[in-house]
This record gives structure tokens, sequence and C-alpha cells, in this order.
């Protein structure tokens, strides 16, 4: 109960001292950058390639949103639970990184439509005798997952028993199992396969039925209204023009499994 109290203080504390307003749309024009919240562990998002510059599907959008607005784009290095305290602090101006939409962020933070989808499904391996993911819902599974990942709260409804342990990086997921630690990463598969040719002793497995559908747009400051109005009329663009398609299959090497439609709605 103290740690709790404690813990509640420190972050009341931490709010009290954060400036209330994002950067607007025009002061990032101003400035002449936009600050790009990215995963730098999460290829092909986004990683350091060959030459150790960051690269990925996130980079080709971040830099496509910083060619529109006539500014720079200054890639910010971001972990999965740091996207939302750095909106909130204003340590970045927008958040990539797979941003599910969900009302509990919302409650903190503002979303753009959507830039793509993410369908949940599940990374195991030949010692894992199972057909489908309801049958990874037994006391004697260890569920690995990341730190600030939409899935964690997910999983404790939908599959209640295993033990769940919790890492830092996407690459640790998978090293994980690798290193028998966990038996299953239940995640988007798209994100975390490439993990998987660092370990070609072990025998991976991929279940064909996915648990859900969920859907990431581009965190931005709660409130920023202008800024996500811009990035929404923009991501209408970038979908009726095929150019969003067009960086995820060079990434991934195929479509994306379930498309998001342009809409002019928002």
């Amino acid at each position: 109960m103290l740690r709790k109290l404690v813990t509640a203080v420190a972050a009341f504390a931490i709010a009290a001292a954060m400036p209330a307003e994002s950067r607007t749309l025009d002061e990032i024009i101003s400035d002449g950058s936009i600050r790009i919240g990215v995963n730098p562990n999460f290829p092909p998002m986004s990683s350091y390639g060959m030459t150790n510059q960051l690269e990925g599907f996130d980079i080709d959008i971040g830099n496509v949103i910083a060619a529109e607005l006539g500014v720079e784009a200054e890639f910010v290095t971001t972990e999965a639970a740091q996207r939302v305290p750095f909106l909130i602090s204003k340590r970045i101006d927008i958040a990539l990184g797979a941003m599910t939409r969900t009302p509990e962020r919302a409650k903190v933070i503002g979303y753009t439509v959507p830039l793509h989808s993410e369908a949940m499904g599940v990374i195991t391996t030949s010692k894992v005798d199972i057909s489908s993911w309801q049958e990874l819902n037994r006391e004697d599974v260890t569920l690995v997952n990341m730190r600030g990942n939409l899935s964690v709260d997910i999983l404790k409804d939908k599959l209640p028993k295993p033990k769940v342990l919790l890492v830092d990086g996407n690459a640790d997921t998978i090293r994980a199992i690798a290193q028998g630690r966990a038996d299953a990463l239940v995640e988007n598969v798209d994100f975390f396969i490439n993990f998987t040719k660092l370990y070609r002793n072990i025998e991976w497995r991929v279940l064909s039925d996915p648990i859900f559908v969920a859907y990431c747009g581009i965190g931005v400051g709660k409130g920023n209204r202008e800024l996500r109005d811009y990035l929404n009329v923009l991501l209408y663009d970038l979908h009726s023009s095929g150019r969003v398609d067009e960086f995820w299959q060079k990434w991934y090497g195929a479509p994306m499994a379930v498309p998001v439609p342009a809409s002019p709605f928002f």
C-alpha cells in the first residue's frame, strides 16, 4: 500500500511539472523540425541498418510527414513503454511504432485515423504441442511480452492462466522463447517474426488463427487538434495514393494482412 502511495505521489509530481500543451502545427513549421518517436529495436518498422542509420516502415512514413510539412525529421528513439510518457512530456511531437488505438491511451494522448492494422497471433516452437491459441490457457505455460504493450492487458482477459514474463525490447521476446524462458509470444506476428531468424536452430511455428485485429494510428499530444487534423488529411492522401501499402510491401515483403481503407472522415 505504501509503495502504491509513493508511486502515486511521484506520478502526480511529474505530471504537475509537465507543460500543459504540445507544440502546435504552426510551432513545428516555424521551428523547422518535427520530433518523431520510433522504436530502434523494432524491424522492419524501425531499426538501425547496415550503415548504422535508422530505417524501416516508420522511418519512411516519418520522412514523408516531415517532407510534406517542409521541415526536418528528427527521430527520437523510444521503447514501447516510453511512447506515451514522451508524448505527454513533449519530448516528441508524434509517436509511431505501432501505436494501437485504445480507449485508455486516448484519455491521455490523441490519435490520428489508422496508419496500419495489426493482426494478433501466436509465435511459438515445435516444443509446444498446440494447434490453437486457446490451448495456451494453461498454468504450465509462460507467455512473454513487452512492458507497455497493449497485448499485455488483452491477454489477462483472453488467457488468464499462463504465467507472464515481461521484457523491455522486441528482440528480447523472441530471445526468451529461444532460451526456454517462455513458451510463446502472443502479438502481431509481422512485427516479431524477423527476430526468429537469429535462432535458426529453433523450429519456429506461427499458429494460423488470429486472436483479433486492431488498428494503429499516429500518436499526438492530447488536445493538439491542428496537428492531428493535418496528419489525418495527409494519411488520407497516403492511403488513397497507395503509398502506405507501397512502404508496407517494401519492408514486409507482402501486403498488409488487413488493409486500411482511405477515409476522408475523422
